[in-house]
């Protein structure tokens, strides 16, 4: 019988076939078998056998973190990111092209996070590119296409203003530009959508109540620019994906534009799906994000697109920032950094919610593993399956616990979540078949084939 450099034997583990008792053989980093039962006979050097509170999950996959390193790594950095990834039982990120400085709209910009991030990934890391005016004009799209060629899974692009000077939003015909030259090699567009014309005559956001910053970013927004992304898409055919949606209003839209063939996935974030406009206190802007976090009704709605297979999707988009600016002090949402931290609780704040819905663990680990690898293209990763890589979370779904932001690696210590009584504890993380921690350097840096 072969030797295997590792057995993993759990009563529940979470696998394509669905939710059954396995025993995992893992060779050079590699799962190279899963046989029925946790007591299969299997020979290794070293195992991993589950209590029976505990499920084998696959290492969930979150595609939308902002890492901000270089440049603004006192929001956060690779140690601290994935360190906290790893922690939440999140094996794969993909880093965002902004908040950092340079952003990644340039093979230079490009070369400096791989630089930054070199012997600090406690987890697997890929990077999207991002689509600027300055690369995306008509005749002048050089850069995405170098981009691409080094390995960039994708390309962001906002369509209303970013919040930061270095990362330009497009026009429409910036937009139609970029997705031209994208997919001419076969890449896709994701999407911050939001209509800049809709948000600049809507009231403007001040104040420490929440009602009025969310009457600033209405749902008219968002469903003014899907429409636009649609259209691009339809037009181009170039594969589209609506980031982060906030609002349910759009949703019989994106069912028409897949109807359609229109070739457009979206996601959706854990606190769109467990947090609540009603609920937010005065002046506690750590829950103010772009787009914002909307009321219980709407919410209602995204948890029913997600069953019915409308949202493909749910990541984190983490985007934390220092405290100063969510300006904590003055309580002030019109100027606060709009982004939320919650990379290290993403996944059980989501079970959480789900089993108070009644919805199986298997659905939310699709949601959060395989889903977000399949949309971004992420090979070899988000299933217990042979071939792929060897990355595990050892869950506890019954255990409770209570948040605590001053104990999470995140680097500052703010989020909507502190105080918040979950299920779902992360106990332990496997990255390629060995054990991962928060201060780990065994991460790689993944490229698109």
């Amino acid at each position: 019988m072969t030797r295997h450099d590792l057995a993993v034997r759990a009563r529940r583990a979470v696998t394509p076939e669905g939710e059954r008792p396995v025993t995992v053989g893992v060779r050079d980093g590699r799962v190279v078998d899963v046989l029925v039962g946790d007591r299969a006979p299997l020979i290794a050097r070293r195992e991993i056998t589950l209590a029976e509170d505990e499920v084998l999950l696959p290492g969930l996959v979150d595609t939308h973190v902002h890492v901000n390193e270089p440049g603004r790594t006192e929001w956060e950095g690779f140690a601290s990111a994935t360190g906290a990834a790893a922690l939440g039982g999140v094996t794969t990120l993909l880093d965002m092209p902004l908040n950092s400085v340079p952003p990644t709209t340039t093979v230079a910009g490009l070369d400096a996070k791989r630089a930054a991030a070199e012997g600090k990934l406690a987890v697997d890391v890929g990077f999207w590119g991002g689509a600027v005016p300055e690369n995306s004009r008509p005749g002048d799209t050089k850069e995405l296409t170098a981009l691409w060629e080094r390995g960039v899974f994708g390309f962001k692009a906002f369509l209303s203003p970013s919040g930061v000077d270095e990362f330009g939003h497009l026009s429409p015909e910036e937009l139609l530009t970029a997705a031209e030259a994208v997919g001419e090699f076969g890449g896709r567009i994701i999407v911050h959508a939001e209509d800049p014309a809709v948000l600049e005559t809507a009231p403007p956001a001040s104040g420490r109540d929440y009602a009025d910053f969310l009457a600033s970013r209405p749902d008219t927004a968002e469903h003014a620019a899907i429409a636009r992304v649609v259209e691009v898409a339809r037009r181009t055919g170039t594969g589209a994906h609506i980031l982060h949606l906030s609002s349910a209003s759009a949703l019989p839209l994106i069912a028409q534009a897949r109807a359609d063939g229109v070739p457009l996935t979206v996601e959706t974030c854990p606190h769109y799906l467990t947090l609540e406009a009603e609920a937010v206190p005065a002046g506690a802007t750590q829950f103010k994000c772009c787009p914002p976090i909307r009321d219980s009704a709407n919410r209602d709605l995204l948890w029913r697109a997600l069953r019915d297979g409308l949202i493909d999707c749910v990541v984190s988009d983490h985007s934390p920032s220092t405290p100063d600016l969510k300006d904590l002090d003055t309580g002030d949402f019109g100027t606060a950094w709009g982004g939320v931290s919650g990379l290290q609780v993403g996944f059980a704040a989501v079970w959480t919610e789900a089993r108070r819905r009644g919805v199986d663990l298997a659905d939310v680990v699709r949601w959060m593993s395989s889903a977000p690898a399949r949309v971004a293209g992420v090979r070899n990763k988000g299933a217990i399956r042979v071939g792929h890589d060897a990355d595990f979370a050892v869950v506890a779904p019954e255990e409770s616990f209570r948040v605590d932001v001053r104990a999470l690696r995140h680097r500052n210590p703010v989020s909507p979540y502190d105080g918040a009584d979950l299920v779902g504890r992360v106990r332990r993380t496997v990255l390629r078949g060995e054990d991962v921690g928060p201060s780990g350097a065994a991460g790689r840096m993944l490229f698109r084939d």
